[in-house]
């Protein structure tokens, strides 16, 4: 069965600010990520980066304050979120990860995806999520929401939210 694949579904004014065909960094090795990590500022070593699983299962990598939809060179994924890395005996291992992405909303099962991605490049890497998040979005007000202690409802007009991922239904805001 192949993975979902996440098209963006974020704000358009987003979309249309992150440049066509620029990614980010490609991460296939412990190599690729202690290069990219190095040339990482101070600051941006002390939060999460940027992560996105494009389409070719491929991790790539952005500062944090990045755009997911930008990392992914306004491609759809198969996964998104936020990560960091921690130096373990020589290599680099992956401490905190999330599906945390409110441009793709990429559901916590995203995590095979993810986890193929990384075991590719050879990162060490916890069993799940350590900060799964679910999203659904409200059919009444159209409103993107996160689903906290499972209670589905719309933090904007209290509607009750769908079971089911329906992030990119019709009548989505970004097509």
């Amino acid at each position: 069965m192949n993975p979902r694949q996440y098209r963006y579904v974020g704000p358009a004014d987003i979309l249309e600010q992150a440049p066509p065909g620029r990614r980010g960094q490609a991460i296939v090795s412990q190599g690729d990520l202690a290069a990219w990590l190095t040339g990482q500022t101070a600051q941006d070593a002390g939060e999460p980066f940027t992560y996105v699983i494009d389409l070719g299962g491929t991790l790539r990598l952005a500062p944090q304050r990045s755009e997911h939809v930008a990392c992914a060179g306004r491609e759809p994924v198969l996964g998104a979120g936020e990560i960091t890395f921690t130096a373990e005996g020589g290599a680099w291992t992956v401490g905190e990860i999330s599906n945390q992405s409110t441009g793709y909303c990429p559901e916590p099962s995203s995590w095979t995806a993810v986890a193929a991605a990384l075991d590719r490049a050879g990162l060490e890497r916890p069993p799940g999520f350590t900060h799964p998040i679910v999203f659904r979005r409200c059919r009444r007000c159209r409103q993107r929401n996160i689903v906290k202690d499972d209670h589905y409802a719309c933090a904007v007009c209290g509607g009750s939210l769908p079971a089911t991922w329906n992030m990119d239904e019709p009548g989505s805001p970004v097509r």
